[in-house]
């Protein structure tokens, strides 16, 4: 069988979770990208590192010679085969795949490219989510004003594009700013993993904060959206177009206000109440395909942060992988491919009740002079705990401060019976492992 993978980066996600899935599941796999070097540079590395270090879902990255499980009916799984594509256009992708041979299965777990990988398994006839629903995940402005036209909730937004910014006095004076109550919540339409979002205490902030934006993005949109107080929580959903299981999901520590940085999450069930608000909300933005990670607030209300139409990243997902004891890449993939899903989730593992990633983040700018090698090991002195750790950044590599979770240096994660023996483990981790950043001056000395 035939998979086409739709990327524009090359991210772990990809590398270790979906391509050895793939793998195991003796798929054809070619990836279509519009940064074919990047993939190969990413794929060459992935030959030489370590497999990640939870079993379930992930593994090493598929060799030319790797020998497929018994019954798969084919001796071989050759590595990807790369095409340069502009996957942005859903044209480019429909292109593409007809000129060459016909994929079972079109897939992409990319934020950016959700819309448009449906719209191309569409014009082929291939499984895959509704391009409508993928678009009202994809622009918070249109998940707003769905939920609010299902009475399912509302937030108050107001939209700011650029091409309207450029007497800003003007715009906050103008009728559409004047029902702003402050604090709010500034932030890309169309954004992903905190990057630019901020939180605005009165006017003046708010012109500065715009400003600097449109001047690096001088075409897009922003948000200027109610402040939602409370817990910042997730749920992790996986559907087939009828039967949709919800596998679980975690809460999130937030650094301190203005930015919004994911800092640790933590394995916790979702609240009744809230879930059936969450999955209340999917079923009136139509999400019922595929992996889905949505973030939503819990306090006062239940209500929607955004809705990410793939599976939760930042290495998030291989530990939802192990502490569900489900292939979940596997079950993505299968998804994708045209097969249906039991009528729920099989039971999950007990010793496994409570899990941690934990991020340390950069605090200064300069140059990465020493980065801890990748591990994973049981923690000797916490009998069930299993802990992994995994550099997200580079010896070499420069580092600036931005307020947004690519301040991540790397990720710690640690799943067991127990919470104190999980953050136990956890603790002892961050004491042990360093990393040396140090002034581009000094390191170019």
């Amino acid at each position: 069988m035939r998979l086409y993978l739709v990327a524009s980066k090359p991210t772990d996600s990809v590398t270790y979770g979906f391509l050895p899935a793939a793998h195991r599941l003796g798929l054809d796999v070619t990836v279509l990208t519009d940064q074919p070097d990047a993939h190969e540079r990413a794929y060459a590395r992935a030959r030489r590192h370590p497999a990640l270090p939870f079993p379930e879902g992930s593994g090493q990255f598929p060799e030319g010679s790797g020998q497929l499980p018994e019954g798969s009916g084919q001796q071989q799984c050759p590595g990807p085969r790369i095409v340069p594509c502009d996957v942005r256009d859903y044209r480019a992708l429909i292109a593409a795949a007809t000129a060459r041979p016909r994929p079972d299965g079109l897939f992409s777990n990319s934020d950016h490219l959700q819309a448009q990988t449906a719209l191309a398994a569409d014009y082929l006839g291939l499984p895959g989510k509704d391009w409508r629903s993928a678009l009202r995940a994809k622009d918070k402005g249109l998940m707003r004003r769905r939920l609010a036209a299902e009475g399912v909730e509302a937030v108050r937004i107001t939209e700011i594009r650029g091409e309207s910014w450029s007497d800003s006095e003007s715009w906050i004076a103008s009728e559409s700013a004047t029902g702003l109550a402050y604090p709010v919540v500034l932030k890309p339409a169309q954004g992903v993993a905190s990057e630019d979002v901020v939180l605005v205490r009165d006017a003046a902030e708010l012109r500065s904060r715009a400003s600097a934006f449109f001047r690096r993005h001088p075409g897009d949109v922003l948000l200027a959206e109610e402040f939602l107080p409370g817990t910042l929580r997730t749920l992790e959903t996986l559907g087939d177009g009828v039967t949709r299981w919800t596998l679980g999901g975690f809460r999130t520590t937030v650094s301190a206000p203005p930015y919004f940085i994911e800092e640790r999450l933590t394995w916790d069930s979702p609240p009744p109440p809230a879930r059936a608000h969450v999955e209340s909300a999917l079923d009136a933005l139509g999400v019922s395909f595929g992996a889905c990670h949505t973030e939503y607030v819990t306090g006062p209300a239940t209500r929607l942060i955004e809705v990410n139409d793939r599976v939760i990243g930042d290495h998030c997902d291989f530990l939802l992988a192990h502490v569900s004891g489900l292939p979940l890449f596997d079950l993505i993939l299968r998804v994708h491919l045209g097969e249906r899903l039991p009528a729920g989730p099989p039971a999950a593992p007990p010793d496994r009740g409570y899990a941690v990633a934990d991020y340390p983040l950069a605090e200064t700018t300069g140059v990465l002079a020493e980065v801890p090698p990748a591990a994973a090991r049981h923690a000797a002195e916490r009998p069930g705990v299993t802990l992994a750790h995994w550099p997200l950044r580079e010896r070499g590599d420069q580092v600036t401060v931005t307020g947004t979770n690519r301040d991540y240096l790397a990720v710690i994660s640690a799943a067991g019976p127990d919470q104190a023996a999980v953050d136990a483990a956890v603790a002892a981790a961050r004491a042990r492992l360093r990393w040396d950043i140090r002034p581009v001056s000094a390191a170019r000395a």
